[in-house]
């Protein structure tokens, strides 16, 4: 019976560590991708108002 408690405990350690280094690797992919645009200027199109004051 020890085995068994010993086994799941193992397998549920195992299995939250996964899940939690894949919450990280989410982290840290969405880090990486706005670090990417920090270096670059703004990428919005430049908008010129042209209509006559009314």
């Amino acid at each position: 019976m020890k085995i068994i408690i010993l086994i799941l405990a193992f397998i549920a350690g195992v299995g939250f560590t996964i899940k939690q280094s894949a919450n990280e690797m989410k982290e840290i992919a969405a880090r990486q991708e706005l670090s990417k645009y920090k270096g670059q200027p703004n990428l919005l199109p430049e908008v010129k108002i042209v209509a006559p004051r009314g």
